[in-house]
């Protein structure tokens, strides 16, 4: 290792440290400031000079949801390639430079995005953001790359063939989505990876990456202006347009039981039905029922029945899932083969209680403190104010967002709760999809 090297990365961990020990108290009060680029290119910007470190999380609304018909798995795969090799520079001269600049760089794709994070020196931020800028506008796709990824994609593929929780999700979104991109897994099938040529990664690289579907968000050492040139610079390459959004997604689940048969001692339950848009008047009412019912923990109504009072499994939860293009409200529990058919008998008649009866005046206390308190915890880093700062505006949410969240929460009545109870659960509606060798249970279609 060279001394530059080593002078790089000693003082990039040191300054992780600080940034650990350091962790600012929770800022309620954060400055977010719309920035605009000389080239039109948006995004907020929390300053933070007390650190000469930056941090970018950049989105691409659309994700794998954007594959086309026949070639599931091409955005997710592509993603992967972009730190494979871009501009004049193979893979192992992108790896080798990037650990130089003592740059982190991290790349993915999901269902509604393609995800790139980017940390970085102050000093070297010149050398960082052009490598970054590479792997963004000018990814090589080289066939040694691809065809290493493609390895990498299909062990995946088989691994998440033999997890039961995998499994469960990937019967469970079949049976809700139809023909929707969201009914099969982002990462594909072997089949469609074998099958995928360069041209095709090239494809799903343009349709995804593009200005129209561009999210951003910077903390750190960097100003407004600062932050103008860096937007332009790092993504002003980029065509204006992808390819056209797919659209919402029909729902197709029905009440009833489907099981998948694998030897495991014990088995996986995912369960779940239509759930409530993010924009909805009523979600913070949603938000606040599902965290009396099961998100909270040994506090919730669901833990306490299945296991505390019963002892039937080591957890069980709900929650609110509300992609771009569609909504759900899921929960999951795992249980021996003998016991689970119980825990789900417990589940149901619990969704028929919280429907029909709302929650108490106490349960509604200890989940506002509960939400309010932990909120202000999440801002516990740049990373992390850099990944809440993207996904709202993901979301559609203004930047007073982060001031007034609680009081939302706050204003959650008793009432509220058991309308949104009354609308959103619904146990004969619930599909339930278990992995495993469950005595007593059957089919049910």
């Amino acid at each position: 290792m060279n001394r530059f090297v080593t002078r790089s990365v000693i003082r990039f961990a040191a300054i992780l440290i600080l940034m650990i020990g350091a962790a600012l108290p929770v800022r309620a009060e954060l400055n977010i400031q719309d920035v605009t680029s000389p080239g039109g290119i948006k995004a907020w910007l929390v300053e933070e000079h007390s650190i000469p470190f930056v941090t970018l999380e950049i989105r691409f609304k659309g994700g794998t949801s954007l594959d086309l018909p026949g070639k599931r798995g091409a955005t997710y795969m592509m993603s992967g390639l972009l730190e494979e090799g871009a501009g004049n520079l193979d893979a192992a001269a992108f790896s080798r430079t990037r650990e130089e600049l003592a740059a982190d760089f991290a790349f993915s794709a999901r269902a509604d995005t393609v995800k790139i994070s980017a940390k970085f020196l102050r000093e070297n931020q010149p050398a960082a953001l052009e490598l970054l800028r590479k792997a963004i506008e000018a990814p090589r796709f080289d066939q040694v790359a691809i065809d290493r990824v493609r390895a990498q994609v299909i062990s995946i593929i088989a691994a998440d063939k033999k997890d039961p929780n995998e499994i469960a999700s990937a019967t469970f979104d079949r049976l809700a989505y139809g023909n929707h991109p969201y009914a099969t897994p982002s990462t594909g099938t072997t089949a469609s990876i074998d099958k995928l040529t360069r041209a095709d990664l090239v494809t799903a690289y343009k349709n995804a990456m593009a200005k129209d579907r561009l999210y951003v968000s910077a903390v750190g050492d960097v100003t407004p202006k600062e932050l103008g040139v860096m937007l332009d610079e790092l993504l002003g390459g980029l065509p204006d347009k992808g390819s056209p959004m797919p659209p919402h997604a029909k729902i197709t689940l029905t009440g009833g039981v489907t099981l998948v048969d694998l030897p495991t001692p014990q088995s996986v339950a995912l369960f779940g039905h239509k759930g409530i848009k993010r924009d909805d008047p009523e979600f913070f009412a949603a938000f606040v029922m599902n965290q009396i019912f099961g998100a909270g923990g040994f506090t919730s109504r669901l833990t306490k029945e299945v296991r505390e009072k019963r002892g039937l499994t080591y957890g069980v939860y709900t929650y609110l899932a509300s992609y771009d293009l569609a909504e759900l409200y899921m929960g999951s529990v795992a249980s021996a083969n003998d016991r689970i058919a119980q825990a789900i008998d417990v589940i149901k008649a619990e969704w028929a209680k919280m429907a029909k009866g709302g929650a108490t005046a106490e349960e509604l206390d200890a989940a506002k403190k509960f939400l309010t308190g932990a909120y202000p915890l999440r801002f516990d880093g740049n990373g992390r104010i850099a990944s809440i700062l993207v996904n709202m505006q993901l979301d559609d949410l203004p930047r007073s967002y982060i001031k007034t969240r609680n009081d939302k929460v706050n204003a959650v009545t008793l009432a509220d709760v058991a309308k949104v109870a009354k609308r959103l659960l619904k146990p004969e509606n619930l599909r339930i999809v278990v992995v495993g060798q469950p005595e007593g249970m059957e089919n049910i279609n």
